[in-house]
């Protein structure tokens, strides 16, 4: 697109982590690449519903907050996910709506009230070069992202998006179903796929698995999520490293389970309790440091089904 054809948003304070997300890269952790893609992939999905874009639409996630964006022209976009005391100049924003701003105005996001996460969507996705497939910043490998080399948003950085796109909006807002707005302060039940090594964990390790409440870690990131509790022991001592899926529950020698998450490496060799469903970790992607998280295991169907219907939202 030609920059006539092009609105933008210009970042005027960077917070601590903003980068472009899209659903994910698939097809190339042969070479090494992680999935990367929307943390929270409900909160993101439906952030782009609102605005009435395809539901893998490339939208903006903000974490924890200090982001400052400033209009470049008027602009029609969608907030979803978590409460991060976003306000447009001086009024006050709460998530899950449409809003215009104004050429000039600021939409500035504060400290977390309720979740982590936030996500920003401009109709039609925010505009860049994909790579291999995908414009998913994954800032460890250094790919993807509003410049495709992988860096989270700074200073004076430009968000750019379809103007025409901007025109055509009017008849395609869309509402949310008040159920599917989550409420983050509850602690959360992750919904966990046995599998992998489970069989080889001691029994008193699997009752505590999955009937203590687990704590968020302040070790938390892209890449996975440390949970702190009882410690779990495994008979099996030694592993070759495999093919690690998004969610995976591995367990190292301290006993402390590390979920993992879009960013995580290709490959490990911890053994594994399962693996959580796609919406559990959206949800474990919403949790604060500190914050109570328990473990429920579901059957591989029920997950497939729980999936379906999601995404049949979206058809």
């Amino acid at each position: 697109m030609s920059s006539a054809t092009l609105g933008a948003l210009r970042v005027e304070k960077a917070g601590p982590l903003a980068t472009l997300q899209d659903v994910g890269r698939f097809g190339s952790r042969r070479l090494g690449m992680t999935q990367g893609g929307a943390a929270d992939l409900h909160a993101f999905a439906w952030t782009n519903h609102l605005i009435g874009n395809r539901w893998d639409a490339a939208a903006l996630e903000v974490v924890l907050g200090g982001l400052t964006l400033v209009a470049e022209q008027d602009t029609r976009l969608a907030l979803g996910g978590a409460d991060l005391q976003a306000r447009v100049d001086d009024r006050p924003l709460t998530p899950w709506q449409a809003f215009t701003l104004s050429k000039g105005e600021q939409l500035v996001f504060g400290s977390p009230t309720s979740g982590v996460r936030a996500y920003l969507a401009v109709p039609g996705g925010f505009q860049g070069e994909p790579v291999l497939g995908s414009l998913s910043c994954v800032v460890r490998e250094g790919s993807g992202g509003h410049d495709g080399e992988g860096h989270p948003l700074a200073e004076g950085d430009r968000l750019f998006f379809s103007l025409a796109e901007q025109r055509e909006i009017a008849g395609s807002l869309r509402k949310m179903p008040k159920a599917q707005r989550l409420n983050y302060r509850q602690p959360a039940v992750l919904n966990l796929i046995p599998g992998a090594q489970i069989a080889d964990f001691t029994g008193g390790s699997l009752f505590r698995a999955f009937n203590h409440a687990w704590q968020v870690d302040t070790r938390a990131d892209r890449m996975g999520v440390r949970l702190t509790g009882p410690a779990l022991r495994c008979r099996h001592q030694r592993m070759i490293s495999e093919g690690i899926a998004l969610g995976a529950v591995q367990v190292p020698p301290d006993g402390q389970p590390i979920v993992l998450l879009n960013d995580r490496q290709t490959i490990g060799g911890y053994p594994r309790l399962g693996t959580l469903t796609p919406l559990a970790c959206a949800r474990l992607a919403q949790c604060q440091p500190g914050e109570k998280v328990y473990f429920a295991a579901t059957a591989l169907t029920q997950a497939q089904e729980a999936y379906r219907l999601f995404r049949q939202a979206f058809s």
